[in-house]
């Protein structure tokens, strides 16, 4: 429940349309809903964050899956992410919920309750990947950002290995409010697009190289080591933990003015 909701109940509570006891039946499970004994569905989420939970689905089979699905949607129509999901879990949780999309290359499965996603921010996240092999991780920064309600855009392949590809981009990456940037290798192009703007610049080190990249903690040293004072650095592989916070600093202002 949002507090868009939550307000809208407690004027047809006020004004007599919705009983007391409705209230308190639609408010039993606000706070958590043990589903099964193997979950504990935080529906305050909402409330406290702006955004649901979100399902890390490693780990998880798809009957699980299904059930925290299932107890979400019936809690609200906000929009579910499930994450990290194999393609033969979503295509078994898709029979149940067949308004699902399942993103193979990002791993991600979206179930959009509303017809459209409201747009929550003037501003414009751009996601930049250095490489092709970069982009899964890129994608799933992407659509964490998008399914959060805002403006996003894409620039795929510019890695410093030829950097005039960059330079090509320069009004779109001027423009932009917050920046992820998603690198293997060396993990040097958060450096350079963050010298390059005053926006934050969230760095992703993924774990695409050689072996002295140790899977991708090369890349994370060199970003965590960044000389470009607007860059902050999320784990390795994990562009949804890099969307999420891109949207949360893309409308900042909407939560200081309480327009959630």
């Amino acid at each position: 429940m949002n507090e868009k909701a939550l307000k809208n109940l407690l004027e047809s509570v006020a004004n007599g349309a919705v009983s007391v006891k409705d209230a308190q039946s639609q408010l039993k499970n606000m706070a958590f809903e043990d589903v099964d004994g193997y979950a504990s569905v935080d529906h305050h989420r909402t409330l406290r964050k702006g955004f649901p939970e979100v399902i890390f689905g490693q780990g998880k089979t798809s009957d699980q899956i299904v059930g925290i699905m299932s107890a979400m949607s019936k809690a609200s129509n906000e929009t579910i992410l499930v994450t990290r999901i194999e393609q033969n879990k979503a295509l078994e949780v898709i029979k149940v919920f067949s308004d699902a999309q399942f993103y193979d290359d990002a791993k991600m499965l979206i179930l959009s309750q509303k017809e459209e996603a409201e747009i929550k921010s003037d501003g414009n996240i751009l996601i930049i990947s250095a490489g092709t092999s970069d982009i899964p991780v890129a994608k799933e920064a992407y659509l964490t950002a998008k399914a959060m309600g805002n403006r996003v855009s894409t620039i795929f392949d510019v890695g410093v290995a030829g950097i005039h590809r960059l330079f090509a981009h320069r009004k779109k990456i001027e423009s932009a409010s917050v920046i992820v940037v998603v690198a293997g290798m060396e993990g040097a192009l958060p450096s350079v697009v963050a010298g390059m703007v005053k926006a934050p610049v969230i760095a992703v080190p993924t774990s695409i190289g050689y072996g002295a990249g140790f899977g991708g903690i090369a890349a994370l040293l060199g970003m965590l080591n960044s000389c470009s004072s607007n860059v902050a650095v999320v784990n390795i592989d994990n562009g949804f933990g890099a969307g999420y916070m891109a949207s949360s600093i893309n409308q900042v202002s909407r939560f200081q003015t309480g327009l959630v």
